[in-house]
């Protein structure tokens, strides 16, 4: 099969485009004929060997995609091959072929197609995970969203509504602003050009918003958390902005909280709460209230320039490899 492959801790463009062998699924595992795979921040962090975890060299990057079942391990019992699935990896998604553990591989929906699927799960579980469990957001709160056309912002846009949320979308650009408002959000903000604090604060009437929802970080991080309210919550899901650290005395005052949010843990620690949160998403979709927004397809040959277009946040919602295309 074609991969794309990673032989050394370094900068995306030493990724290639290498014949290996295909992988063979283990117990408990499926082995996917891939149709398409989201590209993520994640991927460019894991090849410059700067992840939580590091794959043995050589690797192929790609935390989840969706494709066909082609071949199932000992164990499995939920899936068979020919079967439409999407699923999030360890690694290995940038290739035609990929294992992936079957608890950590979902059914897709019958109408769903492969590039919506492809960009499924890591964006719209993680915002889900952040939001319902860790959020607690109710009906009528404020939901603020920093990053908010971007792949997982977003997804947090739409989650917010469908949740009942009024939702302030915060990005950079007018072009940015005018896509998370086409996915629902009810008033915007541009932090290039306006006081992050000040906007969400008069479009609240001096209240603050309930929940913030940061794949950001960095400079935008104080300026979000003055702009929450009493009691509220501070969603920490993502430091593209770098890393910013937090005056305790800031939380306790107006009963705020910062809580960290990652999918990549709450999967092996929640497994009852992600396949909960699974089904309300899959169930959103078949009510056509979030609908993954592909702003880029391209061919595996384009690997590089699809994770520099995420990096370089040029990107509007998801870019998705297509292994078949040529």
């Amino acid at each position: 099969m074609r991969a794309v492959m990673c032989h050394a801790w370094g900068d995306v463009g030493s990724l290639k485009i290498e014949d290996v062998a295909p992988p063979t699924p283990g117990r408990g595992q499926v082995l996917i004929d891939v149709k398409a795979t989201a590209v993520n921040y994640a991927d460019s962090i894991m090849v410059a060997g700067r992840y939580q975890t590091k794959p043995p060299l050589p690797f192929s990057p790609g935390l989840e995609t969706a494709g066909v079942v082609a071949a199932c391990g000992d164990g499995v019992t939920r899936f068979q091959p020919g079967d439409r699935v999407m699923a999030i990896l360890a690694y290995g998604g940038l290739a035609e072929m990929a294992v992936a553990d079957e608890a950590e591989t979902f059914a897709m929906p019958e109408r769903m197609p492969f590039d919506e699927a492809g960009g499924f799960p890591i964006a719209y579980m993680s915002s889900h995970v952040a939001i319902r469990w860790q959020g607690r957001l109710e009906p009528g709160e404020t939901l603020l969203v920093l990053g908010a056309a971007g792949g997982v912002g977003l997804t947090a846009v739409e989650i917010g509504k469908a949740m009942g949320a009024r939702v302030i979308a915060g990005a950079s650009t007018a072009d940015k602003l005018a896509v998370a408002r086409e996915r629902g959000a009810d008033d915007t903000v541009n932090y290039a050009t306006e006081n992050l604090t000040e906007r969400v604060m008069a479009l609240t009437n001096g209240k603050g918003a309930d929940v913030c929802f940061d794949p950001i970080g960095g400079a935008l991080f104080d300026a979000a958390l003055s702009a929450l309210g009493w009691g509220g919550r501070i969603l920490l899901v993502g430091f593209v902005g770098g890393v910013q650290q937090i005056a305790a005395n800031r939380l306790l005052v107006k009963h705020r909280a910062a809580l960290g949010s990652s999918l990549r843990y709450f999967r092996w620690h929640e497994p009852d709460k992600l396949q909960r949160s699974v089904d309300e998403l899959l169930r959103w979709y078949a009510e056509g209230k979030v609908r993954p927004l592909v702003s880029d397809r391209v061919p595996l040959e384009r690997t590089v320039d699809a994770i520099r277009l995420l990096t370089d946040r040029k990107a509007h919602g998801k870019i998705v490899v297509l292994p078949e295309a040529r």
